[in-house]
C-alpha cells in the first residue's frame, strides 16, 4: 500500500507543476516562466534520485528491533 501512495503523490505533483507551468506560460513574462522551468527541471531531477534511491536502497522493515 505505501507504494501506491507514493505514485499517488508524485502524480499528483506532476499535476500540480503542469497546471503551474500551463499558467506561468499563459500569462507570465518570459523570464518568469524560465524561471519556473528551472526550478521544475530540478524538482524533477530530485524526485528521480529519490526514486532511485527508494528502490535501491529501501528503508529498513523494523527501525527498533527487540526481542524478549
Amino acid at each position: 500500500m505505501k507504494q501506491r501512495n507514493y505514485w499517488v503523490y508524485s502524480i499528483g505533483c506532476f499535476l500540480v507543476w503542469g497546471i503551474l507551468l500551463a499558467l506561468a506560460a499563459a500569462k507570465a513574462k518570459n523570464g518568469t516562466f524560465h524561471s519556473l522551468l528551472l526550478v521544475f527541471a530540478g524538482w524533477t531531477l530530485c524526485w528521480v534520485s529519490a526514486t532511485i534511491a527508494g528502490f535501491v536502497y529501501p528503508p529498513p522493515k523494523d527501525l527498533c528491533i527487540i526481542h524478549r
